[in-house]
């Protein structure tokens, strides 16, 4: 029997976790599930909010499911740390973010697919002053360790940084300066893992029918690092002539975006872009209620909605937050385990759910989040679960 990694995190990740785990046993996949220590709670009692052992867990078992975590600024995080490590060097770095690099999950995928019956789709108006509502089908890939998430970053820059930074010519602009008043962040694309998130692209594209691939960047402006992305790209669009290759710039996709997003397949694109695009697109088929994602390395892989902790929904009981997010990132931890069938069973359920209408949790009912909701109809976290289980 298979064993998974369950990571609560905070907030809402402990509900939405607990809810997944339960929808997988009613769908009959059957594993064991060990729990790992992650999240702020963890960075305030010890400094770290990934502790060596949840690394050594998800070393030895390979897969985790992973629900939400709290991220703050720097001075908030260390405000927040125990009184007897407060001054002693601790710095807060994302978990998730520790996560991919330290295992290399590069690889990050972010389906967006409309469900039919959503209140929340996309529609726009139609030359004949009707309305229409596109399928919305689209993939994101996301490198997910490079890019200007990488870390590699200053304030207050050192000498030996300073000075490397002033042998280019448009530091000259900076010259004057002080360091103490200089804060650098640095954008770091490796030809390696440009080919890699692209390829991945492409055969993703490939095994599941989309005829296209667009390379979301910025190389006019960003002409190394974006210009690496969309030449690799273009080297290796020519294994796939039967694939459109298009490429587009960030600024402009976002403007396009609720143009015509019924006509993108694949994309791809470094960190930051990534990140920006999927949730675009998250927003046209529900919003982060109903983002999933896979993050994939050569031997391990985390799968997590992209939604956040939501810290001010964890004390309301019964829950009110949508688990469809983590529903759809546990199909796809199904899918690369090979459990296509189990994978395919549960998001059939949740489609139906949906389409009929007559469970919907808050944010489908474009209600605001608090108490009150379950008065104008919105049901719970686990009515929701269980709406879908009855389907399967």
């Amino acid at each position: 029997m298979r064993t998974i990694v369950a990571l609560p995190g905070d907030g809402i990740g402990k509900v939405v976790l607990a809810e997944s785990i339960r929808l997988l046993e009613k769908a009959g996949f059957e594993a064991n599930y060990v729990w790992g220590d992650i999240g702020w709670d963890y960075w305030c009692q010890e400094g770290n909010a990934l502790p060596q052992r949840t690394i050594d867990l998800i070393k030895e078992h390979k897969i985790a499911l992973f629900g939400a975590i709290t991220s703050k600024p720097k001075d908030a995080a260390e405000k927040e740390l125990a009184p007897e490590l407060k001054g002693k060097g601790y710095v807060y770095f994302s978990p998730i973010v520790s996560l991919r690099q330290h295992f290399n999950l590069d690889i990050c995928i972010r389906p967006c697919l409309s469900f039919k019956g959503n209140p929340l789709n996309f529609i726009r108006k139609s030359a004949d002053g009707g309305y229409e509502e596109p399928l919305v089908d689209t993939v994101i890939f996301r490198q997910n360790t490079e890019g200007l998430y990488a870390g590699v970053e200053w304030t207050n820059p050192p000498k030996n940084v300073r000075d490397a930074l002033e042998t280019h010519t448009k530091m000259k602009f900076f010259k004057d300066v002080p360091s103490e008043d200089m804060a650098v962040s640095t954008r770091i694309i490796t030809r390696n893992a440009a080919q890699r998130i692209i390829r991945a692209a492409f055969e993703y594209a490939d095994k599941y029918g989309y005829n296209n691939v667009t390379v979301c960047e910025k190389p006019n402006v960003l002409r190394e690092t974006s210009g690496m992305m969309v030449q690799e790209a273009k080297k290796i669009s020519k294994d796939f002539p039967h694939i459109a290759m298009w490429d587009t710039n960030i600024d402009a996709q976002m403007m396009w975006l609720t143009k015509n997003p019924e006509d993108y397949g694949v994309i791809v694109a470094e960190n930051m872009f990534g990140d920006i695009i999927s949730d675009g697109f998250a927003g046209l088929v529900g919003g982060l209620g109903f983002a999933c994602s896979a993050n994939i390395g050569d031997e391990y892989a985390v799968f997590e909605p992209t939604h956040g902790s939501a810290p001010k929904y964890e004390k309301l009981v019964p829950s009110i937050v949508n688990p469809i997010a983590m529903f759809m990132s546990a199909c796809m931890m199904l899918d690369h385990i090979g459990e296509n069938e189990t994978a395919n069973k549960i998001r059939k359920a949740i489609a139906k759910v949906v389409e009929e209408g007559k469970f919907r949790t808050y944010d489908m009912m474009k209600l605001r989040g608090n108490a009150e909701v379950f008065n104008f109809g919105a049901v719970s976290t686990i009515d929701l679960t269980d709406a879908v289980i009855a389907k399967l």
